[in-house]
């Protein structure tokens, strides 16, 4: 089965493309994305403005348009906080589906933190014990802790790197008031998530996903994406805390030419570093480990394990597992 699964973040619009089948490891095929920055575009009254509006639907568009191409039999859309929070959300999603006939579904914060942790624990197993799962998104830190493929405390609060880039940061680079002002600020807001988090106990594994923490552990010496997904990924407090004090006084364009940092994601980097670093030390945390797949990958597996296997073991279901589908996909289906 080829499926795609199509992320409308807080900065870009990305679609993945797998083929998978039930009981089976995804296996991505393509990759597109687009950066919008929709969470950047809502105006004082936030409002998704017609700007952003249309640069969504086109990317959207685009999107459907190389899943047809690429064969996907489903297409997986979903959005996150930027359009969740736009006051005219109702609106910006009618306009997409009437333009492109993809229903986008908006995300909770706390599915996306379940989503999420359904991907790392696919990934680790069942030997990870109870796991502790980070998420740094343009809008929202997620986290969910448990020893099943549900988490036993779901959490999303509004603590992501874009976000507090815009609403903490006045000056490129950030002055040292502003920082330490934000690590005040930071160690405030996750005074009450720690609490809930210790209710259930020490966990036996932490974890993080998300560009954001791919980007810190790189830059911290983790290996470059070059050396695949399953070369072990750590991201160290003390690794960490040696490069805020580094990379808190670059502006976003010289960050944006360190390796294994996105131009489009430069300028929200000491920010998403910021909130890693607050988050680990709220937590008693030395390091933590990078794993590959996050929240489209959650998606993914939820919707592959509401099949019914039906097509498994089929003829036609082995040629389109082997990536000559020669169909086109159906659209906006509900896979919740």
């Amino acid at each position: 089965m080829r499926l795609g699964v199509l992320d409308v973040g807080s900065n870009t619009v990305h679609l993945l493309v797998v083929d998978a089948h039930r009981g089976a490891h995804p296996t991505p095929m393509s990759s597109e994305k687009s950066v919008l920055r929709l969470a950047e575009q809502l105006d004082d009254g936030g409002l998704l403005t017609k700007a952003g509006a249309d640069q969504l639907v086109r990317a959207v568009a685009a999107s459907k348009a190389s899943a047809v191409r690429l064969g996907c039999e489903d297409l997986m859309a979903f959005a996150t906080s930027a359009v969740r929070e736009a006051a005219n959300s109702a609106e910006v999603l009618d306009r997409v589906r009437t333009e492109t006939g993809v229903d986008l579904k908006v995300l909770s914060g706390e599915d996306e933190a379940r989503y999420t942790f359904l991907a790392v624990r696919r990934w680790y197993g069942w030997s990870a014990g109870r796991l502790l799962c980070l998420d740094i998104g343009g809008g929202s830190l997620e986290l969910g802790v448990g020893r099943d493929e549900d988490p036993e405390i779901a959490l999303s609060v509004p603590l992501g790197a874009g976000r507090l880039t815009r609403t903490r940061f006045a000056n490129d680079p950030p002055t040292r008031q502003e920082v330490a002002d934000t690590v005040e600020w930071l160690d405030d807001q996750l005074a009450p998530v720690v609490k809930k988090l210790r209710r259930v106990g020490e966990p036996d594994r932490v974890v993080a996903t998300s560009k954001t923490f791919r980007t810190l552990a790189r830059l911290t010496g983790a290996a470059p994406s070059s050396a695949g997904p399953r070369a072990r990924r750590v991201l160290t407090h003390a690794g960490l805390r040696q490069l805020i004090a580094f990379v808190s006084r670059m502006p976003a364009d010289d960050l944006g030419e360190l390796e294994g940092v996105s131009p489009g994601r430069s300028h929200q980097l000491v920010a998403g570093a910021l909130v890693a670093e607050a988050a680990m030390r709220a937590l008693s945390l030395h390091e933590l480990e990078i794993c590959p797949w996050a929240l489209r990958e959650g998606v993914i597996l939820r919707r592959l394990d509401q099949t019914d296997g039906a097509d498994q073991d089929t003829p036609a279901a082995r040629t389109r597992r082997s990536g000559d589908t020669g169909r086109t996909g159906r659209h906006g289906a509900r896979w919740s």
